[in-house]
């Protein structure tokens, strides 16, 4: 397959402007550090949950309820991490995307046709694979929707361990491919999982949220009234019947994310910043505490790869990811006369593809949500998103970690500011005022290098002189 070739167009994963890759670098270490605590989480699920001395604890902490039962939440610990928890990192993926939409690259039509198409592949795919192997095998397809999700946190997390100089652009191509994904995650929830609707409470959590609204347009600031607010709002929604972190997205796209005359920061950019900690540091790795915990053994892990519900899942996963995000981005380009960046290949774009077949926080929640009367297969499913998110890691680490020496001259460039004025001097290069600076250094490195050669000089004639 021949790369789009086009000279006078624009350039996909160009280098982002510098407030751009300020904003992208600030959000992906705190999503690294989240998911290194993901990742920890995980593994120490896996490990209460297969030690048969503390199996029984998990479970009965999973299952201890508490709540008020009057309001209709006596939620069990596990239910509270996965509709509570979660609503918190929706809440910033709401935030996340109405900024994308209103300062970031989606607010171009052209510039956002690549990630959303990227994205729209790269959920199709997945699903009509795990449709395919479930029905060819016999199975259910109810888990259609388990591999469309991609996690971010995961995603960094790895890249973080193997210490990948990934270029700017690839990492923010992947975070705003994430947003878009988590969009059309929130539509798959809301659409394909709300069963019965209470329309009492369902009226009250919109009323709630207008009075969110309204009090955003009037400016009034204290997280003494939006805080209970909100919490009404989400305990409203989840008893309507639609899913409660619908919620959190609803008040996170009510923010307003532009700044106006005077401001350094948005209000949205600015709880984003408060809040984010909170969601990849306590909501999203608690939430994994309490849904990774399946059984590993040899006969569960054969399983995944004989059931065809799970055998879907992890080549929805592992193939329809990297497949569906690679094609929608090959074909994007060739269509809009777009062609890579000179530093990247398309092997790049691919590995970047197989880097965001790593589900888990949305895709155990669907999980959850698509079998919800058959525990065993609950289980199994989220075994096969372990497995797929492993093999996932596996194959982009080894494609990534081909590519690593031109990646790191790349970040190095990226990152180089010679003259220390604090802006990468990539950003400075067409400012008059940097070649001055420039200039400067060099003649002092220059009258340095004269004084020392003249040193050595008078050095070398002195040892010359008989004794």
């Amino acid at each position: 397959m021949s790369a789009p070739k086009n000279k006078t167009g624009r350039k996909a994963f160009g280098r982002l402007s510098l407030p751009e890759r300020t904003f992208v670098a600030d959000a992906l270490r705190t999503e690294t550090v989240g998911g290194v605590l993901l990742l920890v989480a995980a593994v120490a699920a896996l490990v209460w949950s297969n030690i048969p001395a503390l199996h029984s604890s998990y479970e009965a902490v999973s299952d201890f309820h508490m709540g008020p039962d009057a309001l209709g939440l006596n939620l069990s610990i596990e239910h509270w991490a996965a509709d509570g928890l979660l609503a918190i990192f929706f809440f910033v993926a709401g935030i996340e995307l109405k900024r994308e939409l209103v300062a970031g690259d989606l607010r171009d039509p052209k510039a956002a046709a690549l990630p959303v198409v990227a994205a729209l592949c790269g959920m199709a795919m997945p699903a009509i694979v795990d449709v395919v192997v479930s029905s060819a095998g016999g199975g259910s397809t109810a888990g259609w929707a388990v591999p469309t999700a991609t996690d971010i946190a995961f995603a960094l997390a790895v890249l973080a361990v193997i210490g990948t100089s990934l270029p700017s652009a690839l990492r923010a191509f992947l975070l705003t491919l994430a947003v878009v994904d988590d969009l059309f995650a929130i539509l798959i929830i809301a659409i394909f999982f709300t069963d019965q609707l209470n329309f009492a409470a369902l009226g009250g959590a919109f009323v709630g949220l207008v009075v969110f609204w309204l009090l955003i347009r009037k400016g009034v600031r204290g997280w003494y009234i939006y805080v209970p607010l909100a919490v009404v709002i989400w305990g409203l929604m989840y008893n309507s019947g639609v899913h409660a972190t619908i919620a959190g997205v609803a008040m996170g796209l009510m923010l307003r994310c532009h700044r106006e005359d005077g401001e350094e920061t948005s209000p949205g950019e600015h709880i984003e910043h408060l809040v984010r900690p909170l969601s990849a540091g306590l909501a999203v790795p608690l939430f994994a505490l309490f849904s990774a915990g399946v059984a590993v053994s040899g006969g569960a892990l054969g399983d995944v790869f004989t059931t065809p519900e799970t055998l879907g899942v992890v080549l929805g996963l592992v193939v329809g990811k990297t497949l569906g995000i690679f094609g929608g981005t090959w074909l994007t380009a060739r269509f809009t006369k777009a062609s890579l960046s000179d530093e990247l290949a398309w092997p790049d774009v691919f590995a970047v593809a197989s880097l965001a077949g790593i589900g888990f926080t949305v895709s155990l929640l669907i999980g959850e949500l698509s079998f919800t009367d058959d525990p065993v297969l609950t289980d199994e499913i989220k075994a096969s998103v372990l497995m797929g998110s492993l093999i996932a890691a596996v194959i982009s680490t080894v494609l990534l970690k081909v590519r690593n020496a031109k990646y790191r001259a790349l970040w190095e460039a990226e990152n180089r500011d010679d003259d220390l004025s604090g802006v990468p001097d990539i950003y400075e290069e067409d400012n008059p005022e940097y070649h001055l600076r420039m200039a400067e250094i060099y003649e002092k490195k220059a009258a340095e290098h004269r004084r020392r050669a003249q040193v050595a000089a008078g050095a070398g004639g002195q040892d010359d002189r008989p004794a």
